[in-house]
């Protein structure tokens, strides 16, 4: 088949498609019917645009069909409130039950992020996923023991992230560099996929604001992605595939504390143009 089909019969000419399609290899204008550019198929990232936004399904894209896209629910969207009370009330979850998450919740918190946008529509995140605690455990002391190195050679670094405060916590059995989370999600990328480090964190961004709805909870593990790119005793553990790197990393486990209020935060610093 051609890379994206159209049916003369049921498309209306209004054009959407070529509108909306990023790399312009869709071409007509409203009571023409749409034509595909030659060659366009080496260039065309699989967006699904066109599919989506066709009102009469009238558009196939050579990895999708109208029937592979759901189509919208009317009236799902939120008010104005409602969104800004979601976006206000995510919370980084430091405090968790000692109850692992089932499997099916941890596949669908990265099944949903996996539809964050990235350049060029590459999605080059791909996931690891700690489950077991012993090997929470033992990545969490090799963070510690990279933080180790860090007192003793980079003191300034060290003392400005209280990291001699953190090994201390951690020798005692308080665990402040995991939280004693039960799971940690990681995604990594090729370190030459310059599109990488804003796709993985957008990716993130959507696993920790969809991880509420199936009542879990998340936190930015910043300490365990520094060290997984600096620490080669952790970049051994990891054993990620040849070239990949850590972008990014989130604790994930069941809240054991729920909060009642939206915190206030800085104003914003705007400069208008």
């Amino acid at each position: 088949m051609a890379y994206i089909e159209i049916d003369q019969e049921l498309c209306q000419k209004d054009g959407f498609c070529a509108a909306v399609c990023p790399m312009g290899i869709i071409l007509g204008k409203p009571k023409d019917l749409p034509q595909t550019v030659s060659g366009g198929e080496d260039i065309c990232i699989d967006c699904g645009h066109c599919v989506a936004v066709c009102p009469t399904t009238a558009i196939t894209q050579r990895t999708m069909s109208p029937d592979d896209c759901p189509p919208l629910e009317k009236n799902a969207n939120w008010d104005q409130d409602q969104a800004e009370e979601f976006l206000r009330k995510r919370r980084s979850i430091r405090v968790y039950k000692n109850e692992p998450i089932e499997k099916e919740k941890l596949e669908k918190l990265i099944d949903v992020a996996r539809y964050a946008p990235s350049g060029h529509n590459i999605q080059p995140a791909r996931w690891l996923v700690i489950q077991d605690a012993d090997e929470m455990h033992a990545i969490g002391g090799l963070v510690c023991d990279w933080m180790r190195y860090m007192v003793e050679n980079k003191p300034k670094i060290a003392r400005t992230l209280s990291m001699d405060k953190i090994i201390e916590l951690w020798d005692k059995g308080v665990d402040r560099i995991l939280r004693g989370a039960p799971h940690l999600i990681v995604a990594h990328a090729h370190k030459d996929e310059r599109t990488a480090p804003a796709a993985c964190t957008i990716a993130l961004a959507y696993l920790e604001l969809f991880a509420p709805s199936l009542g879990l909870g998340s936190c930015w593990a910043g300490f365990f992605n520094t060290a997984a790119n600096l620490w080669q005793p952790l970049m051994d553990r990891l054993n990620l595939p040849e070239g990949h790197v850590s972008q990014g990393a989130q604790m994930v486990g069941y809240p054991k504390i729920g909060y009642q209020r939206l915190p206030l935060r800085k104003p914003p610093v705007i400069t208008w143009r």
